[in-house]
C-alpha cells in the first residue's frame, strides 16, 4: 500500500458540528518490506517525517514482505528504525509479521510464538513508539483482553484513534485449528474494542473516529469469500451509523494508494464523510 507515506489533514475531512482543530499526521505501511534496501527508503521516509513533523504517525502494519525471514534480529532491525521517529509511531501488526511466518522461506516459524515476540517487543508498556511517546489507552488494561497488548486508542484533538489487530491472509482463520482459535479470541477481542471506541466517541461528542488495521477487508468480495473479515466489516458499519460523524479507516495489505467510500448501508446508501444513515 504505502512505499513511502501520505500525510492527512484532518480539517479536510471534517463538516461535522464537534469542535475539532485542524491538525496533520501521517500514515505508513508494508515498510521496509523488500530487504535489505528498504532499510535505507524507510531511513529517508523517517528523516522527511521528521521534517514534516506531524501530530503522530501510525504504522499499519507488515514490517517486511510475505517471502522474508521471521528472524529477531530483522524485528530488532525495525525497532531500531521505529526509535528515531521524532513524533509518536503507533504501529499495528500485518500478517507478514507472524502469520505467514510458518513459511519455509520465513524460517518456518510457529506464527503463535512470532505473535507473542511481537507483543513483547513492540508493546512493552502504555506509550507509543518513537522519541517522543504518546500515552494511549492498550486493550490489556482489561483484564478479559490482557493479551491484547496491540490494540490501542487515543484522542488528539477530539478526534477518537483506534487500532485494530486486523490482518490479511483471512485474518488467520486459515490452515489448522490453532489458527483457528487465534481468530477467534483476538476476533472477539477486535469486535469488543471496535464497539467501546464507537461508544466511547459517542459519548464524549467526538468529531470523527479513525480506524486503523493491517487488512485490505475485501468489501468488494460477497460474504462468503471474506470470512475472517464479516464481522468486523459489520461492526464498523453499525459504528458509523450509530456514530452519525465522518469515520475514516486507514489500511495498508494491497500494495496501492486508492481513497474511496467501500462501506453501504442497508438501503445500499453509500456511508461516506458525515452521512447519516436514515
Amino acid at each position: 500500500m504505502l512505499a513511502r507515506f501520505f500525510i492527512i489533514t484532518i480539517a479536510a475531512f471534517l463538516a461535522v458540528p464537534a469542535a475539532a482543530q485542524p491538525f496533520t499526521f501521517a500514515a505508513i505501511g508494508d515498510t521496509p518490506y523488500f530487504l535489505p534496501g528498504d532499510h535505507e527508503r524507510l531511513g529517508r521516509v523517517i528523516a522527511e517525517l521528521n521534517q514534516r513533523a506531524p501530530a503522530f504517525t501510525i504504522h499499519v502494519g507488515d514490517i517486511k514482505s510475505g517471502s522474508t525471514r521471521c528472524d529477531d534480529a530483522i524485528f530488532e532491525r525495525v525497532q531500531q528504525h521505529f526509535a528515531t521517529f521524532e513524533q509518536p509511531l503507533i504501529y499495528t501488526p500485518g500478517d507478514n509479521d507472524w502469520t505467514d511466518c510458518h513459511r519455509a522461506n520465513n524460517g518456518g516459524y510457529d506464527p503463535l510464538e512470532r505473535l507473542a515476540t511481537v507483543r513483547r517487543m513492540f508493546f512493552r508498556d502504555e506509550f507509543s513508539l518513537g522519541r517522543t511517546r504518546l500515552p494511549v489507552l492498550r486493550q490489556s488494561a482489561d483484564p478479559r483482553f490482557a493479551r491484547f497488548v496491540e490494540n490501542a486508542r487515543w484522542v488528539h484533538n477530539n478526534v477518537m484513534f483506534v487500532t485494530l489487530h486486523v490482518i490479511g491472509s483471512t485474518n488467520n482463520l486459515q490452515r489448522n485449528r490453532a489458527a483457528i482459535e487465534e481468530y477467534l479470541e483476538r476476533n472477539e477481542a477486535n469486535l469488543a474494542w471496535l464497539r467501546a471506541a464507537f461508544a466511547e466517541a459517542q459519548t464524549q461528542n467526538r468529531a470523527a473516529v479513525v480506524v486503523a488495521m493491517q487488512a485490505d477487508m475485501d468489501f468488494d468480495h460477497v460474504p462468503d469469500r471474506r470470512p475472517g473479515f464479516n464481522d468486523t466489516i459489520a461492526a464498523l458499519q453499525d459504528g458509523t451509523i450509530a456514530f452519525g460523524r465522518p469515520v475514516l479507516l486507514i489500511h495498508g495489505d494491497s500494495h496501492y494508494f486508492r481513497v474511496d467510500q467501500p462501506m453501504q448501508g442497508a438501503v445500499s446508501r453509500r456511508l461516506g464523510p458525515g452521512a447519516v444513515h436514515r
